[in-house]
C-alpha cells in the first residue's frame, strides 16, 4: 500500500504497492538510456518511481537522502523534460513548410485567414475550419490568448500533413 502525498492510502498506477516498486526495472522497460536523454539516471529513477505513486519521502528513505533533495532533482527533472519538449516543437517548427506568426495584438478571427493564406502559398491543406482553427490556437496558446485578443506573439506552423502547432516564444 503507498501512502499519497495527501495522507491517503493507495496502489501504484500500475496496482503494485509502493514497496515493490523496483525503479530500475521501470526505467529498462521504459528504454530509459542516460546517455540518450536529457535525464540523469537519478532524475529518470524519481520521476519513475513519483509517476508509481511513491511519496517524496518514500523516495527519499528509498535513496537514502532527504525530501528536499528529492524534491529538488523532481523539480530539475520536470523542468528539462519541457525544455525538451519545447526543442524538440522548435526543431518540428523549423522543418514545417508553412510557420505564421500571430503578432501580440491580434484579433484572434483574423489568424485563421493568415494561417490559410500560409497554407496556400506553401500547398498545404489544413483539415479545419476558421471556428475549429481558432479554438486549436486558442486552446494551445494557453494564457496568450484571453477573449478574441492575442496578447503574446505567437507562432502557428502547419507540417505537410496539416499538423497543427501552437507556440510561444
Amino acid at each position: 500500500m503507498v501512502v499519497n502525498d495527501d495522507g491517503s492510502e493507495g496502489v501504484t498506477a500500475d496496482g503494485a504497492a509502493g514497496d515493490d516498486v523496483d525503479a530500475a526495472e521501470l526505467l529498462e522497460r521504459a528504454g530509459f538510456d542516460a546517455d540518450a536523454s536529457v535525464l540523469t539516471d537519478r532524475q529518470a529513477e524519481v520521476l519513475a518511481l513519483r509517476e508509481r505513486g511513491l511519496r517524496q519521502a518514500d523516495i527519499a528513505d528509498r535513496l537514502g537522502t532527504s525530501r528536499a533533495n528529492v524534491s529538488s532533482v523532481e523539480a530539475s527533472a520536470r523542468d528539462n523534460v519541457e525544455r525538451a519538449k519545447e526543442t524538440v516543437a522548435f526543431a518540428e517548427a523549423l522543418s514545417s513548410p508553412v510557420r505564421v506568426e500571430i503578432p501580440e495584438g491580434t484579433d484572434l478571427y483574423d489568424a485563421p485567414k493568415r494561417v490559410y493564406d500560409a497554407c496556400d502559398e506553401a500547398g498545404v491543406k489544413v483539415n479545419q475550419t476558421a471556428p475549429d482553427l481558432m479554438k486549436t490556437i486558442g486552446d494551445r496558446a494557453a494564457d496568450a490568448v484571453h477573449g478574441r485578443e492575442v496578447r503574446k506573439r505567437l507562432f502557428v506552423t502547419v507540417a505537410a500533413d496539416g499538423t497543427i502547432r501552437v507556440r510561444q516564444p
